[in-house]
C-alpha cells in the first residue's frame, strides 16, 4: 500500500446506516422512565419490579452453594443450548402439576422469558407477517414485533380483556401467523381472560391457522378466585400454542431464567435461534435454580408473596379514589402486579408525569402499550414494589400534583 494512500485523509466516508429495524423501534417508556425515577426518595408505581426483601436470598444462596461445591465443574461450563436437564424435568413437574402434561424434552430454558419471544419472532415471523396483539399489550412485545418486521395489528379488548370475536374478525381480514397474548393479569391491564373465552380463543386459532404466543409470567401471583387453565390445554390450541413462562415474577428477575414450552418442531427452530443468540443459558444460574426446586419449598414462598402483594394491591385499589381526579376508573386485579386506570376526559397522563415526577412518584403513561388508537388518559400502576405504608404516601403524593397540574387540552 503505498504512503499516498495512508496520507489521504481528506476523504472520509461515513459508516453504514444502521438497519431499518433499529431506526423504527423506539426505546422502552417504561425503562426510561425507571432511569428517570431511580433516586430513591421517589415513590415509583411505574416499573413491575418485585419487591426485593421477599426475595428467599437464603434459599438462593444455598443453593448456589451447594451447586458450587458439589458439582463446580458442570456448573461453570459451557451447556447445552437446550438447558440443565434436572431445571427442565422441574419445569415440566410443574406444569403438568398444573393440568398440563408436559415432559422434561418439551421445554427449552431460556434468558428469561422476553428471550423465548425473541425466538419465537426468530423463529417464525418474516418481514411482513402479521401479528396479532391485544390492545393494550405489553411493550416489550411490541418491540420484538417491531425488529422483527412484523405488521403488528390490534384486537381490541374489554374489561375481561381479549374479544374473541373481534379476534376472528381481523384474522379473517388479516391473514395472521401470530397472536400474542397475556390471558392471566395481563400487562398492563391486570385482566385475566375467562375460561369461555380462552376456549374461544383455541378455537379461532385453530379456524383461522394461526399460531399462539401464551405469556404467563403473572399466574403463579393470583391472591384471588380460582386458577384458570392454560389456553394451552384448551382443544385446537394443543399443537399450535408455545408457552412462556418466567422465573423473575416467582423467585427472582435477576437470574434471567425462562421457559419455552412448543411443539416440537417449532422448539427445534427456537433452539437453532437460541445457538444463534447466545449458545445457552447461563449454567451455574440454571444448576442453582434447579437445586432451589429440589430443596426448597417454592409454593411456601410463593404463599408469603402472594399475602404481602395481596395487603399492596389493596392500599393502593383503596386509596385511588382519593388520589385520582373525579370521573377516574380503575380495576380490581386479582393477582398479577398491575393496576389500570383511566383519568377523566381531558387529561393526558403523558404530559402530567413531569409535574408527578417532580412531586417523587411515578406511574407510567398508558398510551405507548397501544398497538392502535392510543387513550391519552390511561395510566398503568404497579403495586408490588413498595409497602403499604410507602404505596398511601405516593398516592398522597400522586394527588397533590394532579390538583396542582392543569387539564391539557
Amino acid at each position: 500500500m503505498s504512503d499516498a494512500v495512508l496520507a489521504d485523509t481528506a476523504t472520509v466516508t461515513p459508516v453504514p446506516e444502521l438497519a431499518a429495524r433499529a431506526a423504527r423501534t423506539g426505546s422502552s417508556p417504561v425503562r426510561d422512565i425507571l432511569a428517570l425515577t431511580a433516586r430513591p426518595e421517589v415513590i415509583s408505581f411505574a416499573g413491575g419490579l418485585p419487591a426485593p426483601e421477599l426475595f428467599d436470598v437464603e434459599g438462593i444462596a444455598a443453593a448456589f452453594r451447594q451447586v458450587l461445591s458439589e458439582t463446580p465443574r458442570r456448573a461453570l461450563q459451557y451447556s447445552t443450548s437446550e438447558g440443565d436437564p434436572g431445571l427442565r424435568a422441574a419445569i415440566a413437574a410443574r406444569a403438568t402439576a398444573r393440568g398440563l402434561a408436559t415432559d422434561a424434552d418439551d421445554v427449552l430454558v431460556t434468558t428469561g422469558s422476553q428471550q423465548g419471544l425473541s425466538l419465537l419472532a426468530t423463529a417464525l415471523l418474516e418481514p411482513g407477517d402479521v401479528v396479532l396483539v391485544e390492545d393494550p399489550c405489553y411493550l416489550a412485545a411490541l418491540q420484538i414485533f417491531s425488529f422483527a418486521g412484523a405488521r403488528v395489528v390490534p384486537v381490541p379488548t374489554d374489561e375481561g380483556g381479549l374479544d374473541p370475536v373481534a379476534l376472528d374478525e381481523i384474522a379473517a381480514r388479516e391473514n395472521p401467523k401470530l397472536l400474542y397474548v397475556i390471558p392471566t393479569f395481563q400487562n398492563p391491564t391486570g385482566r385475566t381472560l375467562s375460561a369461555e373465552r380462552r376456549a374461544a380463543v383455541a378455537q379461532v386459532a385453530a379456524r383461522r391457522g394461526l399460531w399462539i404466543a401464551e405469556d404467563d409470567p403473572y399466574s403463579e401471583l393470583r391472591f384471588e378466585g380460582e386458577p384458570q387453565s392454560w389456553v394451552a390445554s384448551f382443544p385446537g390450541a394443543e399443537d399450535r400454542t408455545a408457552l412462556l413462562g418466567s422465573f423473575s415474577k416467582v423467585m427472582a428477575p435477576g437470574l434471567r431464567l425462562g421457559s419455552l414450552r412448543a411443539p416440537a418442531a417449532l422448539r427445534r427452530a427456537c433452539i437453532i435461534a437460541k445457538q444463534a443468540a447466545d449458545l445457552h443459558t447461563s449454567s451455574i444460574d440454571q444448576a442453582a435454580a434447579a437445586r432451589y426446586l429440589a430443596d426448597a419449598d417454592l409454593d411456601a414462598h410463593l404463599e408469603r408473596v402472594r399475602g404481602a402483594y395481596r395487603e399492596r394491591r389493596n392500599a393502593l385499589v383503596d386509596g385511588l379514589s382519593d388520589a385520582l381526579p373525579e370521573g377516574s376508573r380503575w380495576n380490581r386485579p386479582a393477582g398479577g402486579m398491575f393496576v389500570w386506570a383511566t383519568l377523566p376526559a381531558g387529561y393526558d397522563a403523558t404530559a402530567l408525569l413531569p409535574e408527578v415526577v417532580r412531586h417523587d412518584v411515578a406511574y407510567v403513561p398508558g398510551a405507548p402499550f397501544f398497538a392502535g388508537t392510543p387513550d391519552p388518559t390511561a395510566l398503568r400502576l404497579s403495586f408490588v414494589t413498595h409497602a403499604p405504608d410507602e404505596i398511601r404516601t405516593g398516592l398522597l403524593r400522586l394527588k397533590k400534583a394532579l390538583e396542582g397540574a392543569h387539564r391539557v387540552g
